[in-house]
């Protein structure tokens, strides 16, 4: 018999069956959970322009989530690449209408 009948919870199924053994399954940090260790086993290809811009969009949204001396971390790193694009492209814009 289904453990349900006697009033307790299913077993969760699905890929992680055995990793969300005892939790629910309907609770929002279970499912955050849950896609967590889908990303971590997922083997996305990083050599192409999508698998690149994929892993920007999951630095975004892992850097939303973020609160306190991480999200500022974040930030900074962002920064930090977004001034050596600028400079890089700046170099290049001078080298180009110097020459």
């Amino acid at each position: 018999m289904p453990r349900a009948e006697h009033g307790e919870p299913d077993e969760p199924a699905g890929r992680f069956a055995e990793d969300l053994v005892g939790l629910d399954p309907h609770d929002p940090e279970t499912r955050e959970f849950a896609a967590h260790l889908d990303r971590m086993e997922r083997c996305d290809s990083r050599a192409t322009v999508e698998g690149m811009l994929r892993g920007v969009g999951e630095f975004a949204h892992s850097a939303n989530r973020l609160r306190g001396q991480r999200r500022l971390l974040a930030v900074l790193v962002v920064a930090l690449i977004l001034f050596g694009v600028g400079f890089t492209v700046w170099n290049v814009l001078v080298y180009v209408f110097a020459s």
